[in-house]
C-alpha cells in the first residue's frame, strides 16, 4: 500500500474529526503537491500523526511497511505505554508503538513471536487494524469456498512417476471416524513412522491445527505417502512449519554416506491442504519452507494446495513460503501435479524469495498447477545491494545453481510479484548449464518490481539459452 493511500489516513481524518488541509502549493512537504490525498496528509501533520519520510518530503508513492503503520495508528489513537510484546525482530525505531498495539489488541503479529516490521502492509490487513483500532464490530460473512487444486483448465499428460500413489491399504490410518481423533501428535507419529498414511476424520472437511512440526525419519520406512483425501488440512496455525525432511539433519538419523545424495526417503504428498506455516526464524540449512521443507531422497506434490505459507521476509537465500527444496538425489526432479500455491488474494505464500516454491540446484516439472498470487518480498536480490537486506526475487518460483532444468506444462501462473526479479518466475544457472521450457500455459500480470528478462515479462532468466516457449502466453 502506497503512502499516499494509506487507508490509516483517510480514516483517521474522517473518524477522528480531523480538520482537512488545504491544497496549498506552499504546505507542508513538496512531493504531495496537486495530490488528492494532500488535505488529509496535512490533517495528519497538524494532528502530529506524522512527520512525513523527511523533514520536506512525505514520499506518498512509496510503499508503508508495518512498522510504519504501528507508528500511524499509535499516534493516531494516542495508546498509553505498554510492556514489551513477545516479538523477537522488533528492535527497530517503531519498537515502542508496535508494544502498544498488541497490548490495545490492535494486532496479534504474523506469527506467535513475530511481527514482520518489514513488510507491506495490504489493504486487507490495513482493514483488520482499523476495525480493532476503532473499536468497529467486524460484519460477519459467510467465507466464500477455498480455490481447487490445480489449474482448472490444465490437462496436460501426467507420466507414471508423477502421478498419485495409491494408498488402499496404508501402512497407518489417522482417526477413528472421528474428528476429534484426528490429532496433531497422531499426524507426528504417522509421519515419523513412515509408509502409507491416510485419514479417517469423518465425512467432512477438516483441518488439524499442528502444535508441533511433523518430521520424516530417514531410518522409517523410506516410502512415505501422505494422503489427505481431499478432506484434510494442516495447519502451521501461524506459528510453526507443518512437515519437514532432512536426510543431512543428524537429529533424524543419517543412513548413507552421502546425505546429500541418497534415494530415500521418498516423500509424496498428495490430496492434501497445508496452509498458516510459518518457518520465519529457522536456520537449518538455511531456513526456508513455510509449509514444507525437504532436503534429500525426493519429493513429489499431487493434488494438493498451499495458501497462506510464510518464511523470512528479507535475506538474499531464504526462500519457499509454501515449499523449499533442496538436494534431491541423482539430479531427479521435483514433481508438482494439480496443485495451487497460493489461488486467491488472500490466500498467497510469501517469503523473501520465492513466494510459492524455492529451490538450490534442483530440477522441477510443473504439470497442470496454479500459482497465484505468491509473493518475493525481500529487497536487494542477491547478492544483495549494499546497504539492504537482500532478497525479492521469484514471486511465483525461484530456482537457483547450476545443472538444472524448469519444465512447465498446462500450468497457470499469474498475479505473482516479485520486490526485485521475477514476478512469476526466477531462474540462474550460474554456469549457463541449466534450461527452461514453458508448454501450454498460461503467465499473465506478474509484476517485476526491479528487474527481468527483455522480452519475457515476469521472468528473469540466466540459463544455457532462452526459455522453449510452445503454444504459450507470457505477458
Amino acid at each position: 500500500m502506497k503512502r499516499g493511500r494509506l487507508t490509516a489516513i483517510v480514516t483517521a481524518v474522517m473518524l477522528l474529526g480531523l480538520p482537512l488541509g488545504a491544497l496549498d502549493p506552499g504546505g507542508t512537504f513538496v512531493d504531495d503537491d496537486g495530490s488528492p490525498h494532500e488535505p488529509n496528509i496535512e490533517a495528519l501533520v497538524s494532528a502530529q500523526i506524522t512527520n512525513g519520510c523527511t523533514a520536506d518530503r512525505f514520499c506518498p508513492d512509496d510503499p508503508v511497511d508495518r512498522g510504519q503503520m504501528a507508528a500511524f495508528l499509535d499516534r493516531a489513537l494516542e495508546l498509553p505505554d505498554a510492556p514489551p510484546a513477545p516479538f523477537i525482530d522488533t528492535q527497530g525505531p517503531f519498537s515502542a508503538e508496535i508494544d502498544r498495539l498488541y497490548a490495545a489488541g490492535i494486532t496479534t503479529g504474523c506469527g506467535s513471536t513475530t511481527f514482520c516490521p518489514n513488510d507491506v502492509v495490504t489493504r486487507a490487513q490495513m482493514a483488520t487494524f482499523i476495525t480493532r483500532g476503532l473499536g468497529l464490530t467486524p460484519v460477519p460473512v459467510e467465507p466464500r469456498p477455498l480455490p481447487v487444486a490445480g489449474n482448472p483448465n490444465g490437462s496436460a499428460f501426467v507420466p507414471a512417476e508423477a502421478r498419485a500413489v495409491d494408498t488402499s491399504v496404508p501402512t497407518t490410518v489417522i482417526g477413528d471416524g472421528s474428528a476429534a481423533s484426528c490429532t496433531a501428535q497422531a499426524v507426528v507419529e504417522a509421519v515419523a513412522t513412515g509408509g502409507a498414511i491416510t485419514f479417517d476424520c469423518g465425512p467432512d472437511p477438516i483441518t488439524i491445527p499442528m502444535t508441533q512440526t511433523a518430521r520424516v525419519f530417514n531410518n522409517a520406512i523410506p516410502d512415505v505417502v501422505i494422503d489427505g483425501g481431499g478432506l484434510v488440512t494442516l495447519s502451521g496455525m501461524g506459528e510453526r512449519r507443518i512437515l519437514y525432511m532432512n536426510t543431512c539433519d543428524q537429529l533424524l538419523v543419517w543412513t548413507t554416506p552421502r546425505c546429500d545424495n541418497q534415494d530415500h526417503p521418498r516423500l509424496v504428498l498428495q490430496n492434501l491442504t497445508f496452509i498458516d506455516g510459518n518457518a520465519t526464524g529457522e536456520t537449518i540449512d538455511g531456513g526456508g519452507g513455510g509449509a514444507v521443507f525437504v532436503r534429500g531422497g525426493r519429493v513429489r506434490v499431487v493434488n494438493s494446495r498451499f495458501f497462506s505459507n510464510r518464511c523470512d521476509s528479507v535475506g538474499p537465500d531464504v526462500g519457499g513460503g509454501a515449499l523449499r527444496v533442496l538436494s534431491q538425489y541423482n539430479g531427479l526432479p521435483v514433481y508438482v501435479v494439480g496443485s495451487t500455491f497460493g489461488g486467491r488474494a488472500d490466500l498467497g505464500n510469501v517469503c523473501s524469495n520465492g513466494g510459492g516454491t524455492s529451490s538450490i540446484g534442483v530440477s522441477w516439472v510443473l504439470i497442470n498447477s496454479l500459482f497465484s498470487h505468491n509473493a518475493a518480498i525481500g529487497n536487494g536480490a542477491n547478492p544483495a545491494r549494499s546497504g539492504t537486506p537482500g532478497g525479492g526475487n521469484g514471486g511465483g518460483i525461484y530456482l537457483d545453481g547450476n545443472l538444472m532444468r524448469l519444465d512447465i506444462y498446462d500450468t497457470l501462473i499469474n498475479e505473482n510479484v516479485a520486490n526485485e526479479g521475477g514476478g512469476a518466475i526466477f531462474f540462474v544457472s550460474n554456469n549457463r548449464t541449466g534450461t527452461m521450457s514453458i508448454t501450454d500455459s498460461i503467465l499473465r500480470n506478474n509484476p517485476s518490481l526491479g528487474f527481468e528478462t527483455r522480452g519475457l515479462p515476469g521472468i528473469f532468466v540466466l540459463a544455457a539459452a532462452p526459455p522453449t516457449v510452445v503454444n504459450s502466453t507470457i505477458e
